[in-house]
């Protein structure tokens, strides 16, 4: 365990929880992606001029902005998440439910995890098809967010 606290984790093993998902929609549980990406947020700087100074700036801060939470991953038919996306698109209907990317070492143990509150799903695209390629069907969903959290696990 000591060794893990000095050197940087590998970024491969890792899981997605969702929230509530497992009540409302039958079908697989939607766990392992093959990538995640979006865990990022930025504070916007917004520059004021003050009359009379002319050697630089005020800067200040603005709100933090979060971009959407990518997952990508092989097709699965009967997923939880394509249902819930399904909703969205044909009733409208959009239902925020928190998800968790929990970041694992190599005993399964977490070592880190990134809560999303109040996620939804905004796009899900699937890579072209290819009658000459010979490779695994590839889906992409992108989720919106009010903000998240990073939780570290008690070691």
């Amino acid at each position: 365990m000591a060794r893990e606290l000095n050197y940087p984790p590998t970024g491969f093993h890792f899981i997605v929880r969702f929230e509530g998902l497992q009540n409302k929609y039958p079908g697989i549980v939607d766990q392992g992606f093959q990538e995640v990406s979006g865990l990022n947020a930025e504070i916007g700087i917004e520059e004021f001029r003050e009359g009379g100074e002319n050697r630089y700036a005020h800067r200040l801060p603005n709100p933090v902005t979060y971009p959407t939470l990518t997952m990508k991953r092989g097709m699965l038919i009967g997923s939880q998440l394509v249902q819930w996306f399904k909703e969205a698109v044909e009733g409208f209907q959009f239902e925020a439910h928190d998800l968790t990317v929990v970041l694992l070492n190599a005993d399964h143990v977490p070592l880190q995890a990134w809560n999303f509150i109040n996620a939804w799903p905004v796009k899900w695209s699937v890579e072209g098809l290819n009658a000459q390629d010979n490779s695994i069907m590839v889906e992409n969903i992108e989720f919106a967010y009010q903000y998240y959290r990073r939780v570290d696990p008690v070691i």
